[in-house]
């Protein structure tokens, strides 16, 4: 039997694109779509599905509280949580609220098909891309490691230069700029640059009391 998939996103055109992904695969159908929360707890008692695809805004509440109410319901669904800002926190939170998957939503949608069969197979356990990385992070005691110019960046991000402005500063491309600031994104477990520079302000990575945001 096909694994059916319920796909919960107020983005049509993600939703339209994920369900082409599912499409192509034999092994899944679409049960229903939703683009709401509302609307996505009405479905799930009408098709049952064996796993639901999760965005974590919604226009009527909070993807990963409805991650928690899903999973205290129904132990045997997969929940695959997908997210635009996909740190470190938003990470081990998708984890701790139950959750059998985490995909950024700028991932392949064969990622999210992954996610699903997995999410299918083992609910109850939880998978993500970056999850060993993000461990190491967690439990490393000194915090990420930044190369030289990788800190010059970063406080060159503190002070609210665009990455125009930082390659002329530095006297590198803005290609070049542009993979150190990804480095850091990833080094610091942020989406965005407000995430990054809270982050850097924790670990003592800035020695301001504000980051420029």
């Amino acid at each position: 039997m096909a694994i059916s998939v319920l796909l919960v996103d107020d983005h049509e055109l993600i939703r339209q694109g994920l369900r082409r992904a599912f499409e192509r695969d034999e092994d899944f159908e679409v049960a229903g779509e939703a683009a709401s929360l509302a609307d996505a707890r009405k479905l799930l008692a009408l098709v049952d599905p064996d796993v639901v695809i999760l965005d974590v805004r919604l226009p009527d509440g909070n993807g990963l509280e409805a991650c928690r109410a899903i999973r205290a319901e129904h132990s045997e669904i997969g929940i695959v949580i997908l997210t635009m800002y996909a740190g470190d926190d938003q990470l081990f939170e998708a984890l701790e609220s139950g959750a059998s998957a985490f995909v950024p939503k700028n991932a392949p949608a064969e990622d999210v098909v992954a996610a699903a069969r997995h999410a299918a197979a083992s609910p109850r356990s939880f998978t993500a891309n970056d999850l060993n990385e993000a461990m190491k992070r967690r439990l490393s005691p000194t915090g990420p490691q930044l190369s030289p110019r990788e800190r010059e960046v970063l406080d060159l991000l503190a002070d609210g230069l665009g990455v125009a402005q930082i390659s002329r500063k530095l006297f590198i491309s803005e290609s070049t700029t542009k993979t150190h600031i990804s480095k850091l994104y990833e080094k610091l477990g942020a989406g965005n640059r407000a995430q990054a520079l809270m982050t850097a302000l924790k670990l003592g990575l800035l020695k301001r009391e504000e980051p420029g945001l």
